[in-house]
């Protein structure tokens, strides 16, 4: 196990932050956590990564516990910060160089600046940068030291469509290479194409976790069968869509006008998980 916490709780004075989490992620797993700003999920990462101290709890990431774990485990481990440091003066390659000589067995920066998609912005110092390029940069940062975990903080935040999609591409290579990613995001659709599970906290707590086909039960929700009839607009919320549809084809002798058949999206169902726990 690559990840496994137990009863997680921080406080910041009279507000907990953290309230009783337990989590497990499995090696090479790439794990999604959600929820909304404030929800607790900031300070959960930032303690798995050993950058701030938990109040209660067991914790053991990489199979030590951040809090004391010696130099040796950060070397085993990729960040992309959600706002990453500069070095404005630095050109692209020179920084992705001087990172990859803290690591005993680092990528080659060549490859790992094709891989992020600045093969020729590397001789571009980094004030010049755009802030997409800037961001892919953190991401090159994070990956460069060859991590068995890696973690993802909004990691394609400014980037365009195409370099969102190639993003995707090189995250799902390198899990395909053993590496464990776990990644927050407010792109769903991001989380849903790239995580084997993902979990919703909300309020300190984890409200819902499991595959993104079944969060939430959402591979047993209603489906929605919307038609037009010589009424007007038509919708019906159904456990067995499949059987509309073919009562609808018989009763129309065919083509059913202005059919739509919608399943819950992943969007839905978080939101409905993170609108239970507001109320």
């Amino acid at each position: 196990m690559a990840v496994r916490v137990r009863g997680l709780r921080k406080r910041y004075g009279d507000v907990t932050a953290v309230d009783g989490i337990d989590l497990d992620i499995a090696a090479g797993e790439v794990f999604g956590l959600l929820g909304p700003n404030g929800a607790g999920k900031s300070t959960t990462v930032e303690i798995l990564e050993g950058h701030r101290r938990r109040d209660e709890g067991e914790v053991s990431v990489l199979g030590a516990d951040p809090h004391r774990a010696a130099r040796s485990w950060r070397d085993r481990i990729g960040i992309v910060w959600q706002t990453a440091a500069d070095t404005p003066e630095l050109t692209v390659a020179e920084t992705v160089r001087h990172f990859s000589m803290y690591y005993r067995d680092p990528r080659d920066p060549e490859q790992v600046i094709d891989q992020v998609g600045l093969t020729e912005k590397a001789g571009t110092r980094i004030r010049a940068l755009s802030g997409g390029q800037r961001r892919r940069l953190d991401v090159a940062l994070g990956i460069v030291g060859s991590p068995e975990l890696l973690f993802l903080d909004e990691p394609t935040t400014g980037f365009d469509p195409e370099a969102r999609r190639r993003f995707w591409d090189l995250i799902q290579g390198l899990a395909g290479e053993g590496t464990t990613i776990l990644l927050t995001s407010h792109y769903l659709e991001e989380v849903e194409a790239l995580a084997d599970r993902l979990a919703v906290i909300s309020r300190g707590r984890i409200v819902a976790e499991g595959e993104p086909r079944t969060l939430g039960g959402r591979a047993v929700a209603a489906t929605s069968v919307q038609w037009m009839s010589a009424d007007g607009p038509r919708t019906v919320e159904t456990d067995t869509p499949t059987r509309v549809v073919l009562d609808l084809a018989r009763e129309f002798d065919g083509e059913v006008p202005q059919l739509t058949v919608t399943r819950p999206t992943l969007e839905d169902v978080y939101l409905k998980l993170i609108g239970a726990t507001d109320e």
